[in-house]
């Protein structure tokens, strides 16, 4: 069944991917086969393959462009969840420019944190559009799409949304693992 939801995932997204820069070549676009989605990790060099995870969650925390200080505390404050929430997968999108991003995962690790977190990048928003998070927000003389975090669950239904009101309207973690609770007991 996770497998279905990777396919719709990867079809959904396929023109988000078709802007996916390699991190280890700049000059190079990635291309992504409708089959599997490879979503390449700007702070490492890594790769995220969709179509290879048994997570039973997947969360998509859409950060805003530029410089944003609770974007950060976020990020930090979800990369040390991780590490206690097995099954839980989250990936922090950012659609500001190879080399900002690479700048800004940088000062994501969090101290007494032994791994920093996975940034990848969401070139011009499309997969923030594709998942109907608004945009409109001024934040430093441009308009940017609202923060917001979205878990989807093992099959690819949308557990719950959170699309803030302004840069520092997000989900506390203790809040994100209360609602998770309550999603996942309803079913």
């Amino acid at each position: 069944m996770l497998r279905v939801w990777l396919v719709s995932l990867v079809v959904m997204a396929a023109s988000f991917c078709s802007d996916c820069v390699s991190a280890s070549d700049e000059s190079k676009t990635e291309t992504v086969a409708t089959e599997r989605m490879v979503l390449p990790c700007l702070s490492d060099g890594s790769t995220f393959d969709l179509s290879k995870q048994k997570a039973r969650y997947v969360v998509l925390h859409f950060l805003l462009k530029t410089e944003c200080p609770f974007c950060l505390k976020h990020t930090r404050d979800y990369a040390s969840l991780a590490a206690t929430t097995p099954g839980v997968i989250h990936l922090f999108l950012k659609p500001d420019s190879i080399a900002e991003i690479k700048a800004w995962a940088g000062k994501t690790r969090k101290e007494g944190v032994k791994d920093a977190p996975q940034i990848y990048r969401d070139p011009d928003a499309k997969l923030a559009k594709q998942f109907g998070i608004p945009d409109g927000y001024k934040f430093h003389g441009q308009t940017v799409h609202f923060p917001a975090l979205v878990v989807l669950d093992g099959q690819g239904k949308e557990l719950f949304r959170y699309i803030g009101k302004d840069n520092s309207d997000r989900v506390k973690p203790k809040d994100f693992l209360a609602k998770l609770a309550e999603a996942t007991a309803k079913r």
